[in-house]
């Protein structure tokens, strides 16, 4: 499974332990996209940067390569989608991986993504 750039922010947070924990056992895989929306931003302190990094660190990375740019053009031409999200589908598609994320209505409409939002799953 891939995770998307928000449960990546989330997991960070003390509120979020519990995702956390569900992280690890279910999410292998994360996007070359969401490490630079996450560590990118521009607001990020030290404490924040380390947090993300010990998630990341933890997963396999996916580049963007010519079928996965190829899938994302095809996406984008059916529907508006930021660039990041459209990465990030692109990639779980290409790859045949499920994506969790807390936005699952961003990527609803795309035929043979599957969809978790562990927010909903843990209590």
């Amino acid at each position: 499974m891939l995770i998307d750039s928000n449960l990546i922010i989330y997991a960070t947070q003390p509120q979020y332990h519990l995702l956390r924990t569900w992280l690890m056992a279910h999410i292998t895989h994360y996007s070359v996209i969401s490490r630079l929306e996450t560590l990118g931003y521009h607001r990020l302190d030290n404490v924040e940067k380390q947090a993300i990094s010990g998630i990341l660190d933890n997963l396999n990375m996916l580049m963007l390569n010519k079928p996965t740019l190829e899938i994302a053009i095809a996406l984008r031409q059916q529907r508006k989608m930021s660039l990041g999200d459209v990465l990030i589908a692109a990639t779980c598609l290409e790859h045949q991986l499920p994506l969790a994320t807390a936005n699952k209505k961003d990527f609803v409409w795309i035929d043979g993504l599957t969809l978790h939002n562990p927010l909903e799953e843990i209590p």
